[in-house]
């Protein structure tokens, strides 16, 4: 599972890998309410992620970390949302890994600085049945495809320290 956070709008993405095959199971996006106080908008999302996780029992989770910008208040907000798309998936036992938009997008593009419109073309060409929710939501395949690519990488060169040292 690849989630998107934000405050607004939380992306999320669910994809089966086996090797390098990807296949898509679901994706949409987690709405709050902004005429809400912030502790409710954050409860609207920790529900809405929560159901996510119910209704699709993923193995693991992956999180686009947050960048900091210009708008201090705008980053701790995010900050928040990003608390609980790390927070939902880990109550579930869950891994939790995290991503860096740059490597997110290096990972499913191939450059780290691709816009979203070419996240978007790259997510549909590598999950073809895919019909792709919001942006948010392409944003949260490309992170969960992040994963799938990497998580296999890490893997291996887990095993292969601890064979290095007698563990295996």
């Amino acid at each position: 599972m690849g989630i998107d956070p934000g405050l607004r709008f939380t992306g999320w993405g669910i994809i089966e890998s086996d090797g390098s095959n990807l296949r898509h199971v679901a994706n949409g996006t987690v709405a709050s309410d902004a005429a809400l106080d912030l502790s409710e908008r954050l409860l609207q999302l920790h529900v809405g992620l929560s159901e996510v996780i119910r209704s699709f029992a993923p193995d693991e989770a992956a999180v686009e970390q947050t960048f900091v910008n210009r708008d201090g208040a705008g980053t701790l907000k995010l900050g928040q949302a990003r608390g609980i798309a790390m927070l939902v998936p880990a109550q579930a036992g869950l891994r939790v890994a995290e991503y860096a938009p740059n490597k997110v997008k290096k990972s499913v593009v191939g450059a780290g600085h691709a816009g979203k419109d070419q996240v978007i073309a790259m997510v549909k060409m590598l999950l073809p049945s895919c019909d792709i929710h919001s942006a948010d939501a392409a944003d949260a395949l490309a992170i969960a495809i992040c994963h799938a690519h990497h998580r296999g990488a890490d893997d291996k060169v887990a095993m292969a320290l601890l064979k290095e040292v007698g563990g295996v």
